[in-house]
């Protein structure tokens, strides 16, 4: 079996997989609250009691060195031959959370992935990946002319770009709440939704009607609030809200994409875009996506798509685990469960 792994700030989803005919089979998975642990190799322990597994691969919050990555948000470092050698399990790789994404794309199938817009599919080369979730991921998957090898990228801290007055005085509002920088990560994520709500109410002066208030005090994510109400039209400052976030989200997806030259597609994961997909279908962020002037129709002409499954990158890292265990060892257990 193959033991994959997605590691946050919050929370470690670990999963099992085997291979059936060729095709990863999913086998049981179980989520941690990373702060109740002293470290990853604790919950791995846990989590496998006495299942053998002969590969291994986590998908990790930031850039890994060497094997080796120190979290942001928890006081965790994770090695992976120091976890190979706790957990006895010979083959163990750590990749950005991101990059497992992208391996994840090619395990899913047709009922997994909603299309936003079939561009010309006749064109093929690289790809690229945005996921808003917590923060704003961006990846690049690159053709080499065989298939598409994934890369990590930071992009989501790149400087916000405003297009429009809104956006303008939003980047100010923004510049003054985090005492200078703004990265698109501000916007386009989890938190953005709150920031620019935050600025419709302080700075548009939008009403925030008192059952709102309420709604907002008893809530642990202000999120999911302005999105419930946003979608089901309940509240006029929280739709503003969503329009200016999707619009955002667009446009740095074009962004990206312009930057890859994704002529293969985009693809939008993370944990907010399926939750608002009705918002996603109704132009606003294909809108935005295109919006770029003479290049234009080059954004026109690529396929967008958005992953609906939630454990896309846990199947690229196990994807991952059981490709290059393979190539180290000589044995595929992909390859040997396809029947003859």
């Amino acid at each position: 079996m193959i033991l994959a792994g997605d590691v946050g700030g919050t929370k470690v989803d670990l999963a099992l997989y085997d291979f059936i005919n060729g095709k990863l089979q999913y086998t049981r998975d179980k989520v941690y609250r990373a702060k109740d642990y002293p470290g990853l190799q604790v919950i791995v322990k846990e989590f496998l009691g006495a299942d053998q597994v002969t590969a291994a691969c986590f998908g990790v919050p930031g850039p890994v060195r060497d094997g080796r990555l120190r979290l942001t948000n928890l006081p965790w470092t994770i090695d992976s031959r120091e976890l190979s050698a706790g957990l006895g399990i010979q083959h163990v790789f750590l990749m950005n959370d991101i990059e497992a994404n992208g391996y994840g794309v090619a395990e899913l199938t047709s009922e997994q992935i909603y299309t936003l817009s079939e561009g010309d599919s006749s064109q093929t080369g690289n790809r690229a990946l945005i996921a808003a979730g917590t923060g704003l991921g961006q990846g690049l998957l690159i053709w080499n002319g065989r298939t598409h090898t994934p890369y990590p990228s930071e992009g989501g801290h790149a400087d916000y770009a405003p297009r429009n007055e809104d956006e303008i005085d939003l980047l100010r509002f923004l510049k003054e709440k985090y005492n200078g920088r703004v990265s698109f990560e501000r916007v386009v994520a989890g938190q953005g939704l709150t920031n620019i709500y935050e600025f419709l109410r302080e700075v548009r002066g939008m009403e925030e009607p008192a059952w709102l208030t309420e709604l907002f005090s008893k809530a642990h994510d202000p999120n999911s609030v302005i999105t419930e109400m946003a979608l089901a039209a309940r509240s006029e400052i929280c739709q503003k809200a969503l329009d200016m976030f999707v619009s955002a989200y667009g446009a740095e997806a074009g962004n990206l994409a312009l930057k890859v030259l994704a002529v293969g597609g985009l693809y939008v994961g993370g944990g907010i875009a399926p939750r608002i997909i009705e918002k996603l279908k109704d132009g606003a962020f294909m809108k935005a996506f295109t919006d770029k002037g003479r290049l234009s129709q080059l954004l026109i002409n690529m396929p967008v798509r958005v992953i609906l499954e939630s454990r896309a990158a846990l199947l690229g890292a196990a994807a991952y685990a059981e490709a290059r265990a393979a190539e180290i060892s000589g044995v595929s257990a992909r390859a040997a469960s396809i029947k003859a």
